[in-house]
This record gives C-alpha cells, sequence and structure tokens, in this order.
C-alpha cells in the first residue's frame, strides 16, 4: 500500500469535510450503525458520515449508557465504518471516554491517528445524579480537545456538544453560554441536542459564529432542512433515528408475526438485489 496515497487521501477528506460546512447551504450528515449501512448511505449520494453511539450499542446488544462502550470499542467501530466508505466519517465519542481533560486530548489524538475528519465530544458525566459537567470543567475538556486538533497537519472538525435538554435541564443561558464557552476555546462546529423550536435553534445560530449542527429524530416532529437552513443551521445529523427505523421495523414485524402468525410484514422488505445493489456501489475507502 501506498503510504503517501494514504495520507493524501485523509488530507482530502479532512479538507472536504470542512468546506461542506462552510457553505451557505445546509448538508445532510447520516449516521451508520455498521459497514453494511455505511456503504448503503455511501451509495444514496450523501456528502460525509457520522457514527451513531447508540445505534452502535443497539446493534452490539449494550445500553447508551456513558461507560458501557470503551473508548478502543469506539475507535475499532469507527474504523469499521471508515472502511466501508470513500466518504469523509465524523466520530460520536460521547463524553471521551473519561473525565479528565487529558483523556478527552487522548481520545481526540487517536480519532486523528486513525483518519477521522472530525468527532463530537459532549458534556455529559454518565453519573445519573450529577449528569452534566459543570461548565468551567467542560470547557476545560474541550479546550484539552482543541489543543490538539490545533497541533495536526490538516483540518479535523470538533464538535462539541452541550447536553442539557437531553438530560431534563432546559436552561438555554446555560446552554448558550456552553456553546459560546466551547467556541471560544476552538469548537469548530457547536450542537445541542433536542432544543425545543425552531426560534430557539434560530437563536443558537445567531448568537454564535461557528457552524451548528441539529438532530434530527428527535423532537421537532415535522422540521425539514428548508426551514433549518433558512434560520442559519449548517449541518443536520439524524443520530440514531436510522438504526431505530430499522431496529423499529425489526421489532414490529417479529411481534406481529409471533402474535398472528401470518409474515406478511416481509412483504415491506427490502429486496435481496436492492440491497446487494447498494452495498456493491458504494466505493472503497482506497
Amino acid at each position: 500500500m501506498n503510504i503517501e496515497a494514504v495520507i493524501m487521501n485523509v488530507r482530502e477528506k479532512a479538507e472536504l469535510f470542512k468546506a461542506l460546512h462552510q457553505r451557505q447551504q445546509a448538508f445532510i450528515l447520516p449516521n451508520p450503525w455498521d459497514a453494511g449501512s455505511a456503504k448503503m448511505l455511501t451509495a444514496l449520494g450523501f456528502e460525509a458520515l457520522a457514527t451513531t453511539s447508540a445505534g452502535y450499542a443497539f446493534s452490539s446488544g449494550k445500553g447508551t449508557a456513558i461507560g458501557e462502550i470503551s473508548r478502543e470499542e469506539a475507535l475499532d467501530h469507527a474504523a469499521g465504518i471508515l472502511a466501508a466508505t470513500s466518504l469523509p466519517v465524523s466520530a460520536d465519542f460521547e463524553n471521551g471516554y473519561g473525565h479528565k481533560p487529558e483523556d478527552v486530548a487522548e481520545t481526540v489524538r487517536r480519532a486523528a491517528e486513525i483518519g477521522l475528519a472530525g468527532c463530537t465530544i459532549e458534556d455529559t458525566t454518565g453519573d445519573p445524579n450529577n449528569p452534566i459537567y459543570d461548565r468551567g470543567q467542560a470547557i476545560e475538556r474541550i479546550a484539552a480537545a482543541a489543543e490538539v486538533v490545533a497541533g495536526l497537519d490538516r483540518p479535523f472538525m470538533l464538535t462539541a456538544r452541550a447536553e442539557n435538554y437531553l438530560f431534563g435541564r432546559p436552561d438555554f443561558a446555560d446552554t448558550l453560554a456552553r456553546l459560546q464557552g466551547y467556541e471560544a476555546v476552538g469548537a469548530d462546529v457547536l450542537y445541542a441536542p433536542a432544543l425545543p423550536d425552531l426560534e430557539t435553534i434560530a437563536t443558537v445560530c445567531r448568537e454564535v459564529s461557528k457552524p451548528v449542527n441539529i438532530v434530527a429524530g428527535i423532537g421537532l416532529p415535522g422540521i425539514t432542512v428548508a426551514e433549518l437552513e433558512k434560520v442559519g443551521v449548517r449541518r443536520i445529523s439524524v443520530g440514531s433515528a436510522f438504526a431505530r427505523l430499522a431496529f423499529g421495523a425489526m421489532v414490529n414485524a417479529a411481534r406481529e408475526i409471533r402474535e398472528t402468525g401470518s409474515f406478511a410484514p416481509f412483504q415491506s422488505a427490502a429486496t435481496f438485489a436492492s440491497l446487494e445493489k447498494l452495498i456493491r456501489s458504494a466505493s472503497p475507502s482506497l
């Protein structure tokens, strides 16, 4: 294998991923949960992919609590997605797999090392009694990650997540202050899942200067790409929604078969040929 070609490939994908965030129009960042779904989404024409920690957890038979997936497992999973696609890939690395800023820095260093174009770090502790890091500590953790990114020889889109709304803390002032703090120390993308409405999202977009990611599939039913783009959103991910959609279809079909004895649910299954066509048409990563 030509190492120079590999390095150039990683750099080119990193540059492409950065450029997607700099456009005036929003782009959709879908989240595959395994190599097969990564290949299918690649073949369907998306411009970049991101892993989903929850989708990976469901497919691995694990829960979604912080700590159930280790750093090594998450890195191996991200490497598998990278190998399945020619597209830039960002990774969902939860809270960075440790409480200390140095832990987060090591996770980001390892993320860049395997060829990812970016990653997401959130401010959740994993402690049900105190689920969100104090703001100062949360900002320090992102600062440590940003320091690693600053030392790289290529772009790496560091996304910082403020998790208040996912944990029953609908404190917009604190959420915005966190996002602004993350921006000030070097985060490239800002992300607050489960914001309650379009007006709140618009306010975030006005009050920060870095690209804002919004997740579809958590609240905001009926929201469209055009509406999000109009208020300033630059990136739209889907989190675990595709995985939950797929698993939900399977569970509902299985229940119907068990309860009625009818195999009618299989009539809506994708055909062998359609799935194989998608997988075969996806380009390899190198």
